[in-house]
């Protein structure tokens, strides 16, 4: 909480993202070749293939949450509130009651004004709950980053029986949009694919397939979140490759008689 919400160090990142994707948003206008950033249905991450663009105008999805929105009340609240609350409940009572409590991640204002400016549809696809649809308009709009409008502008869980899943509200978008740009804090944000992978060395394998990484920054943008999420898995054996691990000489243990 203390790097994303109070450092210098996340504002800059985020900016940085922000910044990177209205550069590379009017470049793709610029140009002749528009292509999705959207996966097929039926598509891989090592083989992956993309909605057809053709005759559709251009549009840029995002997530919300610490995305283009970040959520310093509930976040100040599980800080400092009781423990042991149902999740589920309080983000049920934040969606409703915190419109007034969240602030536009740095960078993003400047950025969807200017992909609003050079006629981008700006499209929000997030988890957050189908039936507290109208204050998260109302929050995302009196951030100053709408016009969010359920159905048109803003997709939600809830709208189909996919739950957390993004890729059939991305597949719904993008049959009227061509996709250009998606920014998001999770790689679920992207594809669904890359929450299939079988363990944490694996998933982060998935993002340097040939076929995928030369989207990071170049259609798909990331915003720093080490707050919470599914980035946050793992123990030491997971993250630190065996032959990465190392132990101070000086602390080990001393042979004896």
């Amino acid at each position: 909480m203390q790097y994303l919400y109070g450092s210098g160090e996340a504002a800059a990142i985020s900016r940085q993202a922000w910044s990177a994707l209205t550069f590379y948003v009017g470049e793709v206008l610029q140009g002749k070749d528009r292509r999705s950033v959207v996966l097929a249905e039926g598509a891989s991450l090592d083989a992956p293939k993309f909605v057809p663009c053709a005759g559709k105008p251009p549009a840029a999805v995002f997530d919300v949450d610490e995305t283009v929105l970040l959520n310093q009340g509930f976040e100040y609240d599980d800080l400092t509130g009781a423990p042991h609350r149902d999740f589920d409940d309080r983000w049920a009572h934040w969606e409703k009651t915190g419109i007034h409590a969240v602030s536009p991640t740095p960078g993003a204002k400047e950025a969807i004004d200017a992909l609003h400016r050079m006629g981008v549809m700006v499209i929000f696809n997030t988890n957050r709950n189908a039936f507290n649809a109208e204050p998260t308009e109302q929050a995302i709009d009196e951030a100053g980053l709408g016009p969010a409008r359920h159905g048109e502008t803003l997709f939600l869980a809830g709208d189909d029986k996919t739950g957390s899943l993004k890729d059939a509200r991305r597949w719904r978008i993008a049959d009227h949009y061509c996709v250009i740009a998606m920014g998001g804090d999770q790689l679920g944000d992207f594809s669904d694919l890359f929450n299939e992978a079988s363990n944490v060395p694996a998933r982060r394998a998935l993002t340097a397939l040939p076929g995928v990484a030369p989207l990071w920054g170049r259609g798909w943008f990331v915003l720093p979140n080490p707050v919470y999420g599914s980035g946050l898995q793992g123990g030491a054996g997971d993250i630190f490759p065996a032959d990465k691990q190392w132990h101070d000489p000086a602390t080990a243990p001393k042979g004896g008689h």
